[in-house]
């Protein structure tokens, strides 16, 4: 089942690499399936300028001799690929398990395109917790009290973001995700969060067995 997966990311990342072309402005995410990627972009030999969402995502990428930009240095991005960790059928997205989410977020938010690539464990009939969010550091205790239930993520890779943001997860049930996403994005305190809404994406590339589903509309709503 596991190696059924990874081809799927595999395949996905193969066919959304299709949508660069030479002397584009990429934005990359981060992520097991953003990995497969890299190497795809690598070898195409495009001259392309990359937005790395991650320091692990920039070490991988100059490894396989893409060339990285500081993000204030671009104005405007022409597509940015990215993974997720929930995908609706409505295209709404959990994404955050690597702490990188408020960073991937202003990148999505500032390419033209906006696309998704997963394998299809990642499709779900409705959001579940834990829903990721970044927090600032001064009255933490205070601002977990108003999102209760949550916690201080503790994992091997820490608990602050690329920024240095606490990273933490919402429990709590997800009855409507625009509500939790509002309740979220007005809690004083929270940086940003990993719930995406459907008219941030522009398409999704979901690897399944052998195939690869594709949703695109050219445009943001």
């Amino acid at each position: 089942m596991t190696e059924d997966l990874e081809r799927e990311k595999q395949l996905a990342a193969q066919s959304a690499a299709e949508l660069v072309e030479d002397g584009m402005r990429i934005g990359l995410g981060t992520g097991s399936t953003v990995a497969y990627l890299l190497p795809i972009l690598a070898h195409q030999r495009m001259r392309i300028t990359c937005v790395a969402t991650s320091p692990r995502t920039e070490q991988a990428a100059r490894a396989f001799g893409l060339a990285i930009a500081p993000f204030d240095t671009l104005d405007r991005l022409d597509l940015t690929i990215d993974g997720a960790d929930q995908i609706t059928t409505q295209g709404w997205l959990i994404k955050g398990g690597g702490g990188a989410h408020t960073r991937e977020k202003i990148v999505a938010a500032s390419s033209e395109r906006f696309v998704i690539i997963a394998d299809s464990s990642k499709l779900v009939d409705a959001l579940s917790p834990p829903v990721p969010m970044e927090l600032l550091a001064f009255g933490i205790s205070t601002t977990l009290q108003r999102l209760e239930p949550s916690t201080i993520r503790d994992t091997v890779d820490g608990q602050r973001s690329p920024d240095g943001g606490i990273i933490a997860d919402f429990l709590g049930d997800i009855e409507d995700p625009r509500t939790l996403d509002d309740r979220l994005s007005c809690t004083p305190g929270v940086i940003d969060h990993g719930i995406f809404a459907p008219e941030l994406v522009t398409g999704f590339f979901i690897g399944s067995g052998d195939m690869v589903s594709i949703t695109t509309r050219s445009v943001r709503p």
